[in-house]
């Protein structure tokens, strides 16, 4: 892979494992407006799915009408869910990746590009301590759910601001996307990044390269392929 200009993180499964926080928020949020729920959620899988997404087919599986003002009101309640749910034991900061963030820091801008709506992001960020390590203002390097449903949207969004964010047009080959799924690498390679995998999420090493990323390592403890995308 050539020189990033410019590093795109995912979150969940990349930085951070929740320990299933996200999933309980998200099924308190669902049962408040749906009813019981009774594990009718079970077979949903959410790694790589947007939020917004991930809660049009939840809603789908529970027979309830979809509407944007319904997404929105799941989405509050999930927020409010998750800034206990994320309490609970089973969180961690995944291996390498402090080390990781404080090496590439000041060497090649660092933005994220997650399913995550942005304050869910900061959430589960801020509760490890990682949210110091990126920006939220407005001219934030960033693609967050807001932005589509799809994820490939996601994905634009983040190289068009990182665009903004340098002062030039930048080639998506130029932006590194760091994830741990196959719909992170598919996402990613739509647009016309490549993508840097890590097998810390529910994802083997064969699958992701299987998968078509571009590289895969085992952890971001693999500082050598981090020095290599870094330059």
């Amino acid at each position: 892979m050539r020189r990033a200009a410019v590093i795109l993180w995912d979150v969940d499964g990349t930085l951070i494992s929740c320990g299933g926080a996200g999933r309980r928020a998200l099924e308190r949020a669902l049962a408040e407006r749906c009813g019981p729920i009774d594990g009718a959620l079970g077979g949903l899988r959410l790694d790589g799915m947007t939020d917004r997404l991930i809660v049009r087919e939840a809603l789908a599986l529970l027979a309830h009408p979809y509407s944007d003002d319904a997404c929105e009101g799941v989405l509050a309640r999930y927020l409010e869910h998750l800034a206990v749910e994320i309490r609970n034991p089973g969180y961690q900061v995944l291996p390498g990746v402090e080390a990781a963030l404080r090496s590439l820091h000041g060497r090649v801008p660092q933005g994220l590009c997650t399913g995550n709506v942005a304050a869910g992001a900061r959430v589960k960020l801020a509760h490890g301590g990682l949210d110091a390590w990126f920006d939220w203002g407005p001219d934030a390097i960033c693609g967050f759910a807001a932005d589509g449903e799809a994820r490939e949207h996601v994905v634009a969004a983040a190289v068009r601001r990182a665009s903004a964010r340098l002062g030039r047009t930048l080639d998506p080959a130029e932006a590194l996307v760091v994830g741990d799924t196959p719909r992170d690498v598919a996402a990613a390679h739509l647009v016309g990044c490549p993508v840097l995998a890590v097998a810390t999420g529910r994802y083997s090493a064969a699958e992701l390269a299987a998968s078509g990323a571009d590289q895969v390592i085992a952890s971001l403890e693999d500082t050598a392929a981090l020095r290599a995308v870094a330059g």
